[in-house]
């Protein structure tokens, strides 16, 4: 729209889309361009121009036919035709290529026909960008001046013939379907402008993105408080940290104080301090009170009677003007925001959704898309069928998003649902960026009061089979531990083969215990682990307690027992007594053999009261199961058992054949001591290995040694201290004989320090394989930054198992301790979040969906390949 500042016109341009220029030869088109390049108002690489293109495809710009024999005037006439039909060609690709990125792109060439002119106007309503028109109306006789100085004059029969077209097409131009039409005369004063995308805005100091509020009032004030806002003497909400917040739409309808709250959103607004997108109920608000024909229904209704009561109360003319103020409040709001750092685009809000290609831009399409998301239809009790449109999303952006309430915040493929169904009795969700952090208040009731409310349905849906569509290219999870962490497609896929091959059901598979890392390698030459690098470690973090583990050499499993089979329906869609898997999601016994550990272990608990105790429907545990032949029969016999019998024959021949050759005068002392040495390694070796081996009949000499108690029903316990999960462990010890305690030393004092070097060194020379060394605390930070949740110090003698039997001679030592170990620190931090993560969602009964997706993430770590010995 044509603006007019201290008597001059001022024709703004678009951000982006096409601006095609309408005249006849001389009427300065090109001319007009090349002084806003000039002004630095128009970049030369924002024009097209026809001219251009014809000299890029066919070496000229323009071809003189006239004067010419009929012959060769056709053909000349021809060519030129074919030259401008080519140029074309090649010109509207680039533009459609510029509009595909949102460019901003000035057509110059006559454009005399509505015909050429309605091509742009298609194309920028492909890409979801406005058209306009600049239509220079210059009169014939300067047109015709002009000619007479142009290098190649068009001549005068041809200039008159497009200035009489020109005047023709002015007539319906209009009506042609252009955003905006501007007619330039000539010498007319007027300044071009360029206008920045209303869409963007700097991330600054950070932003609060609200979900849904439909009209709960108190519960978005309680959570602004938790936020850090609070009034100002305008009443405004503000931030001591400068910070904004946004609406992700539908701040009224179907609550109990929609008015306050459409109110509260436009006085912010209003004031700077706040930005509110567009939604489907904002939409359909808006349209009724504009005075539109529109069904009030979903919780609109409550809108309207909210409405006639505020008329009742403060008259007709009150209403009058606040129906007014909403109206153009909500007719004004934008379809999406883009939040940009340094120029670039961070994080897209948006109602219900969005599209790569529609991020940016403005359009019909594009507004609708955004109210209403990705549909297809209605299902059999009339609600939208909606489609999952973020498994399309791969340009980048978060995109946070409401509309489709979820029982919590859901995190695919870098998009973020914070609409947790306040309204109907869940929560009110904000997003704080760049934190990345949720901040929740729970609804004070069902305000909706919907039977068949989106929170009843997905409870119902709970154990509906994930969409792998959303993960096998690769995804992000939302862990409060650790963040957003991602996962990449190529390790998603192998995880996915083995999840739908081989493991547990996905009920089940509930926790996958995260790997740990060993230490930096010891300052000591004889050492390749020693704890001091662990404590070392730890006290460099600012832990000052500390707990050693007696490390076993068993299986790591994971037990998750419940009360009965009829507790278990709530959890996992199905009656049983319980599960017991390997950290890769195994069954670790055969079926029978695992349905008699798990009544057994059901008649201990009961029998000493434990359920009832605890007031718990289930049991989850960590544990290691012993003897490790158990899981590793072949592994021992192909890797261990054949080597260690191999290498001691062998070195006992080579040995005997040495000292043959010794007792005949030959030297070979060196020799002799070397093999003997080596002798010695292979059998350490075979009794490294053997240690760990026990033959076992059924259950006798089956044990399991529980180190984390996960959870109870209801409850996790990863904020409890180690010292509390190995007590009660001793508590599991004593409820039934196929449990075992785990031996453990608190470290305070460097004494204390002493005594579990001390510990380790006895208890790994007599073959065991070692000790792991927490912080007090499962999870423990360093400032924001998660510490390693474990370290793992195994002794001399059990590497040997994992290094070979000859790793302790110096040249082998010296080239192990350039090992790097920043790989397996990260995945143990990332499988420990997501560990924790999914036993969270797990308890909480969240859909089976969410809880995979943490699973998943945690098995795809372990197909990103890292050295399997550390």
């Amino acid at each position: 729209m044509t603006e007019r500042q201290q008597g001059q016109r001022v024709i703004p341009f678009p951000h982006g889309g096409i601006i095609v220029l309408v005249g006849p030869s001389n009427s300065g088109k090109t001319t007009l361009l090349r002084r806003l390049v000039e002004e630095g108002t128009l970049l030369q690489t924002e024009i097209v121009s026809s001219d251009d293109y014809r000299t890029l495809v066919g070496d000229i710009d323009y071809v003189e036919w006239k004067g010419r024999p009929r012959e060769e005037a056709d053909i000349v006439y021809n060519d030129y035709q074919k030259l401008s039909k080519l140029a074309f060609e090649a010109m509207n690709t680039i533009v459609g290529m510029r509009c595909r990125l949102g460019r901003l792109t000035v057509v110059d060439a006559t454009h005399l026909l509505p015909e050429y002119r309605a091509k742009y106007i298609e194309l920028a309503a492909k890409h979801d960008l406005p058209c306009a028109a600049w239509v220079l109306d210059v009169p014939e006789q300067i047109l015709l001046e002009r000619d007479k100085g142009r290098e190649q004059p068009r001549g005068r029969q041809r200039v008159k013939a497009q200035y009489a077209q020109f005047r023709r097409s002015l007539r319906g131009m209009r009506e042609e379907g252009f955003e905006f039409t501007y007619f330039l005369k000539a010498e007319e004063d007027v300044r071009f402008i360029r206008k920045e995308n209303p869409l963007l805005l700097d991330i600054g100091a950070g932003f609060d993105v609200i979900g849904d509020i439909h009209g709960c009032y108190d519960e978005m004030l309680e959570l602004l408080g938790q936020l850090g806002y609070t009034p100002d003497d305008e009443g405004l909400f503000r931030h001591p940290d400068g910070r904004t917040l946004i609406s992700a739409g539908d701040v009224m309808s179907r609550g109990p104080k929609s008015l306050e709250t459409l109110s509260f959103w436009k006085q912010h607004c209003d004031a700077g301090a706040a930005r509110m997108i567009d939604s489907n109920h904002g939409w359909k608000i808006a349209r009724y009170l504009d005075g539109r024909s529109v069904t009030l229904s979903h919780g609109d209704e409550k809108f309207a009677a909210e409405l006639a009561q505020y008329a009742r109360d403060n008259g007709d003319g009150a209403a009058d003007a606040f129906k007014k103020e909403m109206k153009q409040f909500l007719l004004s709001a934008p379809s999406h925001l883009v939040l940009c750092s340094n120029g670039v685009r961070r994080v897209v809000v948006a109602h219900a959704g969005i599209r790569d290609e529609y991020i940016g831009k403005q359009s019909r399409r594009i507004s609708d898309f955004c109210r209403y998301g990705d549909t297809e239809g209605t299902d059999g009790s009339g609600k939208p069928v909606r489609k999952e449109w973020y498994v399309e999303h791969d340009s980048g952006e978060l995109i946070v998003w409401g509309h489709d309430p979820r029982p919590y915040p859901a995190v695919v493929k870098n998009t973020i649902n914070i609409d947790q169904g306040a309204v109907f009795g869940g929560a009110l969700t904000a997003y704080r960026y760049p934190e990345g952090q949720f901040v929740s208040v729970k609804a004070q009731q069902d305000y909706a009061g919907d039977p068949d409310s989106p929170l009843i349905r997905w409870e119902r849906g709970r154990f509906a089979p994930p969409n792998l569509r959303k993960f096998v290219e690769g995804y992000s999870v939302m862990t409060e531990a650790y963040g957003e962490l991602s996962v990449r497609g190529e390790f998603v896929k192998a995880a996915i083969d083995t999840v739908s091959h081989f493991t547990v059901p996905l009920e089940e598979l509930v926790y996958i215990p995260p790997t740990m890392s060993p230490p930096a390698v010891s300052a000591d030459e004889a050492y390749l682990e020693h704890p001091r690098e662990a404590f070392d470690y730890f006290r460099a973090q600012g832990v000052q307690k500390m707990i050693a583990e007696k490390k076993h050499m068993g299986s790591r499993a994971v037990l998750l027992l419940f009360r009965d089979a009829g507790a278990a329906v709530s959890y996992v869609g199905r009656p049983t007594l319980g599960t017991i898997y390997t950290r890769t999601g195994r069954s670790f016994f055969d079926s029978a053999t695992e349905a008699e550990v798990l009544s057994r272990l059901n008649a201990d608990l009961h029998a000493a009261g434990y359920f009832v105790k605890h007031s718990t429907d289930l049991l989850l545990l960590d544990a290691e199961i012993i003897p490790w032949n158990l899981k590793a029969r072949e592994l021992i016999a192909t890797q261990y058992a054949h080597v260690a019998e191999a290498a001691q024959m062998d070195r006992e021949h080579l040995l005997e054949k040495l000292k043959e050759a010794e007792q005949a005068g030959r030297d070979v002392s060196g020799w002799v001591q070397e093999m003997e040495e080596k002798l010695k390694n292979a059998r350490v070796f075979r009794e490294a290995f053997q240690k760990y081996c026990w033959d076992v009949s059924g259950l006798e000499g089956v044990r399991i040694a529980p180190f984390h108690t996960l959870a109870h029903s209801g409850q996790s316990y990863f904020d409890h201290s180690h010292l509390w999960h190995m007590e009660h462990n001793r508590e599991l010890a004593g409820v039934s004989p196929l449990f075992m305690e785990t031996e453990y030393r608190i470290i305070s004092s460097e004494a204390d320090e002493a005594e579990v070097i001390r510990w380790w060194e006895e208890m790994t020379e007599d073959g065991h394989e070692g000790i792991v060394i927490k912080p007090e605390v499962f999870i423990t930070r360093n400032g924001k930054s998660m510490i390693q949740p474990a370290v793992k110090v195994r002794g001399r003698k059990y590497l040997h198992i994992i290094y070979g039997m000859d790793y302790l001679q110096p040249e082998h030592l010296a080239r192990l301790k350039q090992r790097k170990t920043g790989k397996k620190e990260r995945h143990a931090l990332m499988e420990c979040a997501l560990s924790a993560e999914s036993v969270e969602r797990f308890i909480r009964k969240e859909p089976v969906e969410r809880v995979h997706e943490c699973v998943l993430a945690a098995l795809a770590l372990e197909s990103d390949p890292v050295d399997p010995r550390l």
